[in-house]
């Protein structure tokens, strides 16, 4: 039965219908229904661990890897087909375990975020995971409590948040036989409550459903799959030329001979190591970013939230405190500010936990105004009916009562039975600015006149104190903030102009009455939205995309749960709901915004790693590839070896997984890749250091007068240590010296140019070509491949790298 259905049915009947009683359910019932329910909780699928590791041998780069095995195989190269499949299952074996650890770390966290319900099962009370409440319990919540299931209230009364769900500020009164919903927080009081729905059948599992539909694309995907596309064409480009020139000049006449061939362009143009370096990326950004309490609950967006350009943010709990407070107090002629608080702070109580008694005190607390000259009587608490609450004081030996609650009640209090001009254009005004009015006045208790009107208060649920600071963060970055908000457009504008968002709020309800074509030119100009509805917030962000924005969207509440799952990169703030924070790809551990702007810059920092990579290897794809067919035409043998690509792809590949941690700067504008400008910027500099492996081609022969087998460990010897430079080289789009590398990165490149130094030298693996041949290679190597520096610096900023 839906929620909504027990709101009229009688607490006896409800009782009934859910066969449970006032004394709750016993445990061995609670299990039984447990299984017929299910978990109190939003659930995630969990993919078994083998086959998590065997999909790192599915795709687009391992298909082509296992295409390469089996040639290999075919052509009776043992040794390269081992090499190939030893690099397969390496990446595959660094992909899992790094995405392993991340979900650890993770997991680890989500822990913390758990709830606890107090229910009654087996006639007493116990503390229990609210995941595991289930229909017809018992359960006890008072003030700060989460509520976690839909509930109707047996006994007692209650002053509930539900921010969380509908978007509003204010918290509504709900006693004996009211519903309170999944999600919303107890401002005020205490009630035992029935459990009515859990789960998706909670009132808001509509919401459920739309976190469940919502699917952002997979930027790192798409990347993946340009990069292998456009590599993988130029490699058959490539063997189409040099398998046509063999056929036609009778150079090679055997099949497997032009097998051969094709079989090392293909492993040439495979960017072997491309998932395990962007997985690693990834890994090294969610926990750099768990360091600063950010929760990272899906991978991809530590890349994909470098390339955020419009970012979505919930007023209501982010923007705001999600907290009233007194912003203006104007008293009336002949009575001073102080009177006005003074009376107001008599007329309020800490011991009922209403919401705004408390910021009336607090606000008083501050100005330094105290009850000391006074002596309460009597406290009558807030009433929903009459919508004050009253006190009587004694002061100076005389009673005089003091009350404070909604303007219009009040007035009539003071005589005004058609309220007074003077005071209903000040309220008016004040709430043009958004703001809630409280009416404050007294009477002295000797006398039989009316109350007579003090002055009003101003309440406002204000800006966070670093929401400005924040907002002008966002735009230095580059990033256009819009505001969502169920408040009204007036309140909306309020806060807006407050934290600078800007003045172009629209109401969802004046938007919907547009087409198609007009909507989204108005969500895509917009600086904030009003009024809005948890559907809504999730059509808002899916108009943003489909305009060309990568999305980021802020939240707190259930009714953000859609959207936050929908946009690239959702965020949790942290005292969200327990659907926002699955729905979201990132969770803020700590209160207010400033993990925001850390996330963006370490997403950034992130791309910029995956950015060198991709350019070094679309580098040395070129220049591999170019290198071994022009050389075969023109000297009509094999330039470098298939063993000798294996070993590339070791060299170049491998050990350049640690640009994964190399030092880098995050940009002041987002990034978004741009395989065109990529592959053109990174061919520039693929085809000169293809003119230095034929100019090392030359030297060899002509000035060393080195036999072929010589010639093919020399060249692969200044292609392997070009590679190691050319990630020096590139890994700046500034000039290279601007930054020193990272510890790892200058290890690992170390290490290659020693041990490669080494292999030349003693011909451990290839043919040798002595000490000072293997000098030669490295120093020419590094003065060619630095010496491009300018080049580099130009094409960057010409392609916008």
């Amino acid at each position: 039965m839906k929620t909504i259905a027990y709101k009229e049915m009688d607490i006896e009947k409800v009782l009934e219908e859910l066969k449970t009683s006032r004394n709750g359910l016993s445990e061995e019932e609670a299990k039984n229904r447990l299984k017929i329910y299910g978990r109190n909780s939003i659930e995630e699928k969990r993919e078994n661990p083998i086959v998590e590791f065997l999909k790192k041998f599915y795709g687009p780069m391992p298909w082509l890897l296992e295409i390469a095995i089996v040639l290999s195989i075919l052509i009776e190269h043992y040794l390269e087909a081992a090499i190939i499949a030893a690099l397969l299952v390496v990446n595959a074996v660094i992909g899992y375990r790094h995405s392993v650890n991340s979900r650890r770390a993770v997991e680890l966290l989500k822990s913390k975020l758990k709830i606890k319900s107090k229910v009654l099962r087996d006639g007493s009370w116990k503390e229990i995971d609210a995941s595991e409440i289930v229909p017809g319990d018992i359960i006890v919540v008072g003030l700060g409590d989460v509520v976690p299931a839909d509930c109707k209230v047996i006994e007692g009364e209650l002053s509930v948040d539900q921010s969380a769900l509908t978007g509003e500020s204010l918290p509504v009164e709900v006693s004996a036989g009211g519903i309170i919903f999944s999600s919303s927080l107890i401002k005020r009081g205490k009630a035992v409550c029935v459990v009515v729905n859990t789960g998706k059948n909670t009132y808001f599992g509509k919401t459920v459903e739309l976190v469940k539909i919502a699917h952002p694309k997979s930027h790192q995907q798409e990347v993946l799959l340009s990069v292998t596309k456009a590599m993988m064409i130029f490699g058959v480009i490539a063997m189409a030329i040099a398998t046509a020139y063999a056929i036609i000049a009778h150079v090679k006449n055997d099949i497997i001979s032009i097998l051969t061939f094709d079989v090392g362009v293909l492993m040439a143009c495979v960017p072997v190591a491309l998932p395990a370096v962007m997985t690693i990326i990834q890994a090294v950004g969610a926990m750099r970013l768990a360091s600063e309490n950010v929760l990272v609950t899906r991978l991809d967006t530590v890349e994909d939230a470098a390339s955020v350009d419009v970012i979505a943010l919930d007023k209501t709990g982010t923007i705001t405190m999600n907290k009233l407070s007194v912003v203006d107090v104007v008293p009336f002629k002949g009575h001073s500010e102080k009177e006005v608080l003074e009376a107001a702070l008599i007329a309020s109580s800490e011991e009922g936990g209403d919401a705004i008694d408390q910021t009336v005190i607090d606000y008083a607390q501050k100005k330094g105004i105290s009850r000391n000259n006074y002596t309460v009587v009597k406290f009558i608490p807030f009433d929903p009916a009459l919508k004050r609450a009253e006190a009587i004081a004694k002061i100076d030996g005389r009673e005089v009562r003091f009350t404070k609650g909604a303007p219009q009640v009040i007035l009539q209090l003071c005589g005004y039975e058609n309220g007074s001009k003077e005071i209903e254009e000040k309220i008016r005004e004040m709430s043009e600015k958004g703001y809630r009015t409280l009416l404050v006045a007294r009477k002295d208790e000797s006398s039989d006149g009316k109350y007579e009107p003090l002055g009003i208060m101003a309440l406002a649920d204000p800006p966070r104190p670093d929401s400005m600071k924040l907002i002008e963060e966002l735009k230095s970055l580059q990033i256009r903030p819009k505001m969502i908000t169920g408040d009204s457009v007036l309140i909306a504008k309020q806060i807006a102009k407050e934290v600078g968002i800007g003045d172009k709020i629209f109401s969802m309800g004046e938007i919907k009455g547009k087409n198609e074509d007009e909507m989204k030119k108005i969500i895509e100009e917009a600086d904030g939205f009003a009024e809005v509805y948890p559907e809504d917030k999730y059509t808002i962000v899916k108009t943003l995309q489909e305009n060309g924005h990568i999305v980021g969207m802020t939240g707190d509440g259930v009714n953000d749960a859609p959207a936050l799952k929908q946009a690239e990169v959702g965020i949790a703030v942290s005292n969200a709901s327990d659907a926002a924070k699955a729905a979201a790809s990132l969770v803020l551990l700590e209160p207010g915004l400033k993990g925001i702007v850390e996330a963006i810059k370490v997403s950034r920092q992130s791309y910029q790693r995956a950015l060198t990579w991709v350019i070094n290897k679309t580098i040395k794809v070129l220049q591999y590839v170019m290198l071994m067919t022009v050389g075969f035409i023109l000297f009509k043998y094999d330039i470098i070896t298939l063993f000798g690509v294996a070993l590339i792809l070791f060299a170049n590949d491998f050990t350049t997984i640690s640009i994964a941690t190399d030092n880098v700067i995050s940009t002041i504008n987002p990034n978004k890749w741009n395989v065109k400008n990529i592959t053109l910027s990174s061919s520039v500099i693929g085809i000169l250091l293809f003119i230095e492996g034929m100019l090392g081609i030359f030297i060899a022969r002509d000035y060393f007068h080195f036999s072929l087998s010589k010639i093919q460990s020399f060249v692969l010897l200044i292609v392997i240590f070009s590679s190691q430079f050319n990630v020096l080289l590139v890994r700046e789009r500034r000039h290279f010296w601007s930054s020193m590398p990272g510890k790892a990165l200058l290890i690992s490149t170390s290490s290659v140019l020693v041990i490669f130094t080494i292999i030349g030298a003693l011909g451990i693996i290839i043919e040798p070509v002595g000490l000072k041949a293997s000098l030669f290679a490295l120093v020419y190597s590094a003065v060619f491949t630095l010496a491009l520096d300018p080049v580099k610096c130009y094409v960057f900023r010409k392609a916008g790298l």
